[in-house]
């Protein structure tokens, strides 16, 4: 289709990437998910509060995802085009629908397209505006990836474990951990365990745990000798990326919930709380089952999909953006108990079936479900897989909770996907504003607002910029400003998102003041990005 004449800019977006080899011909690498920046800056540019111009800018044509294939250049990639104009006017979006092989590869693909017209938001959709959506606070602080190792030789077996000393030394039990990452939950547990000597200093574990100390010196720090970061290097006893703010949101917990970060259908779990997560799992500090709930329903699925990323075919679950602004639905007490039930019974279930059936996997499972529900015969293998994990009952349990949830959020009309994510975008301003008036409703008021402080409204409250006290364990501020950067990114990286005072609070006499410029560089530098409540995210 013909882009608009008057277009102010264009702006391209590479999505999928190959590499030309020394034959000449093009050998596919994967994807590159560009779908988070590209909605950062289609943000930055088109919402006045995010550091766009005062005069409004509105895209006028859009296609997200658009075949882009040169044989003679050996490129087959994929890019997003959008084009954007002064004022505020609706756009035309095309979606690609069908793609065909052309005789001359050379010249192109042939595509058809459909066309929707209407206002085209940051994230190239017409409709609610999701990509608009703002981080709660009633959110924040209890989800985040688990622990990112950068060291395989941390995994060990029971066996290997026994030999250490697990069960025989006091005091290891807490730093030899059962350890479950993606493929453990959604296919056949490696049964596998891992070495976790966080918040312990080199000399501890020597003297502590001496055969622990010699088999990560052995197997660890050759590694870590090798990597590029300063931080991995000195520290090489202890995980990359321990997750100091996520463990405190576990600590004492019986169980959490997880969810795979990159999975073909989106299911939450409960873990056991003696079980430390691997980083391709995102983390939930709740034990309710009546979250675990509104998270496997419909309408929190149908909002993770639309705002979250894909690599290749699997949706990505990114907390910031899909659990963050999530408006979790305000309940009742008799509504949260029949929650709860449906919690258990869901949890309990494929739980249940997987215990009496160890090859059944939870994607067989919930292959056949999708086909249960797509009116797909079920015969084979899959009826087999039916039997054994009572998809049949799992599906009547998923239906109950769709209706439970939906009555929770007072949604009596069946509302299709786009009507679910209009309204959620509508609840997600009002809570945004009840935030900033004040009132903040917890999803978990124990550990989130302990002293149960009343909020102060936005704009009362005063923000002291204190030197940070000093600790043994701390880095001293760089004086040097390319340093302070790096010191800044390497924080923020393994934080996952911070504000200036917890980035500031991780180095000896660093300030707050200090830091918030340097963050606001890496954001313009794309480097990191700026989310709401002053927060900054890796």
């Amino acid at each position: 289709p013909k882009m608009p004449e008057s277009a102010d800019f264009v702006m391209f977006w590479w999505e999928k990437a190959a590499l030309e080899t020394r034959s000449g011909k093009a050998r596919r690498l994967g994807f590159i998910t560009t779908n988070s920046l590209r909605q950062t800056f289609n943000r930055q540019v088109l919402e006045p509060h995010l550091g766009a111009p005062k005069k409004p800018l509105s895209l006028m044509f859009a296609i997200p995802d658009h075949p882009w294939v040169d044989a003679g250049d050996g490129a087959a990639v994929r890019i997003a085009m959008t084009v954007a104009a002064a004022g505020k006017a609706p756009g035309r979006l095309f979606t690609v629908t069908e793609e065909r092989k052309g005789e001359r590869e050379a010249e192109g693909r042939p595509v058809t397209l459909t066309e929707q017209v209407g206002k085209i938001f940051a994230n190239l959709r017409v409709g609610a505006d999701v990509a608009g959506a703002k981080a709660l606070r009633a959110n924040d602080g209890i989800s985040s990836p688990g622990v990112k190792l950068h060291g395989a030789g941390f995994i060990i077996t029971p066996a290997e474990a026994q030999a250490l000393g697990l069960g025989t030394v006091p005091g290891l039990e807490a730093h030899i951990r059962t350890y479950r990452n993606g493929r453990d939950l959604t296919a056949t547990p490696r049964g596998v365990m891992v070495i976790d000597l966080f918040g312990l200093t080199e000399t501890e574990v020597r003297t502590r745990f001496p055969a622990v100390y010699q088999h990560v010196l052995d197997r660890v720090k050759p590694e870590r000798d090798h990597n590029n970061r300063d931080s991995y290097k000195r520290n090489w006893w202890i995980h990359g990326e321990p997750r100091r703010d996520l463990r405190p949101a576990l600590e004492g917990l019986p169980r959490y919930i997880v969810t795979v970060e990159t999975m073909q259908h989106r299911l939450f779990m409960f873990m056991d709380g003696e079980v430390l997560p691997d980083n391709r799992l995102v983390v939930f500090g709740l034990e309710d089952p009546a979250q675990i709930a509104v998270l496997s329903s419909r309408i929190h699925v149908v909002w993770s999909l639309a705002v979250g990323g894909v690599l290749e075919d699997r949706p990505v679950y990114n907390k910031t953006v899909c659990f963050d602004p999530f408006p979790f639905p305000d309940t009742t007490e008799a509504q949260n108990a029949r929650l709860r039930g449906l919690g258990e019974e869901l949890d309990a279930h494929r739980k249940a079936q997987q215990a009496a059936h160890p090859k059944l996997t939870l994607t067989g499972i919930y292959n056949v479900l999708e086909k249960l529900r797509a009116g797909v015969r079920i015969e084979g293998k899959d009826k087999e897989t039916y039997d054994q994990g009572l998809v049949g009952i799992l599906k009547d349990i998923h239906d109950r909770i769709d209706a439970e949830v939906a009555t929770a959020y007072g949604w009596a009309d069946d509302p299709d996907d786009e009507t679910i994510l209009m309204r959620l975008v509508e609840l997600n301003r009002a809570r945004a504003a009840e935030e900033a008036a004040g009132h903040i409703r917890w999803l978990r008021p124990d550990y989130q607002n302990p002293a149960g402080h009343a909020a102060v409204a936005k704009g009362k409250q005063t923000e002291m910029d204190v030197a940070i006290a000093e600790t043994a364990d701390k880095a001293l501020w760089p004086k040097a400003l390319p340093e302070q950067i790096a010191a800044v990114r390497a924080v923020l990286s393994d934080m996952g998102e911070a504000t200036p005072e917890q980035v500031a609070r991780q180095f000896k006499r660093a300030r707050a003041a200090s830091v918030k410029p340097l963050l606001e560089s890496l954001d313009a530098l794309g480097q990191a990005r700026l989310i709401e409540g002053g927060r900054f995210a890796a």
